[in-house]
């Protein structure tokens, strides 16, 4: 392996772990609710469905046919109940109604407090976020001091791939404010 090499292995993956981290949060964000009706709430839910805890989006067909309601057409009614159960256990603040056939959510607008309660959430999840991509930062700098410590590569080397590393996480922590930005002026625009 020669220089260019090793050092292209950390900076790759520092960039996996990155990419990972972003993908992640914006999981993460779209699973916040905004009073606007979207499935994407619904991910974290898991149905106690016979003893097994099961994602709710394997337990019935989800839509959203209007932007103040989410239906669940439940492939199994005997389910009804636990997906209930599930619902208004989870911190999504709904209140299912069913007739037997389909699970409706209808969902309140926000309250401003609500809203930025739910503003200041999506700067935790941002920060925690951030302090992934510092963490793969750090390790891919370790590497590369590691590589120079063992004279595998120049100071000049080093310096370049610190660069490099720096270039990585300051585009990936932009990526993430960018994100937490745009999900906030959704929450706080009424």
């Amino acid at each position: 392996m020669d220089v260019s090499d090793a050092v292209r292995d950390a900076l790759v993956d520092a960039q996996d772990r990155m990419n990972s981290t972003v993908e992640a949060v914006t999981r993460e964000l779209q699973s916040i609710r905004t009073g606007k009706a979207n499935i994407g709430v619904l991910d974290d839910i898991q149905v106690d469905y016979y003893g097994t805890m099961t994602p709710l989006n394997q337990l019935g067909s989800l839509s959203a046919p209007d932007p103040q309601l989410l239906m669940i057409q439940v492939y199994d009614k005997g389910a009804i109940p636990a997906i209930e159960k599930a619902l208004m256990t989870s911190d999504l603040g709904l209140n299912p109604n069913n007739d037997g056939q389909v699970i409706r959510l209808p969902i309140p607008e926000l309250t401003e407090e609500r809203r930025e309660e739910l503003a200041k959430q999506v700067g935790v999840v941002a920060e925690q976020a951030k302090t992934n991509v510092r963490h793969a930062r750090r390790d891919a700098n370790e590497a590369v001091k590691k590589l120079q410590g063992e004279k595998e590569i120049s100071e000049d080397d080093e310096r370049r791939a610190y660069d490099q590393v720096q270039e990585l996480t300051d585009s990936f922590c932009g990526r993430i404010d960018g994100l937490a930005e745009a999900k906030r002026g959704e929450l706080l625009t009424i």
